[in-house]
């Protein structure tokens, strides 16, 4: 099972599991097709969008299944 950090690409995530666009986009990040938005880390964007990068690798790693 993958484990997301905040250090990943969004463009990584969404390989991951494409059903991770919508959680983003209901956080607040409408612009996750872009191409730059596809190069930033999810820290950077979450900064961006005014969101707690921790709390948004939480909801995420919750999503997945994943561990903390």
């Amino acid at each position: 099972m993958a484990k997301i950090s905040k250090d990943m690409i969004i463009a990584d995530l969404v390989k991951i599991d494409q059903n991770i666009v919508p959680i983003l986009m209901r956080e607040g990040m409408h612009c996750i097709g872009c191409p730059s938005a596809q190069a930033e880390s999810l820290e950077e964007a979450a900064l961006v969008h005014g969101l707690d990068p921790d709390v948004l690798v939480a909801r995420l790693n919750n999503f997945l299944g994943a561990e903390e």
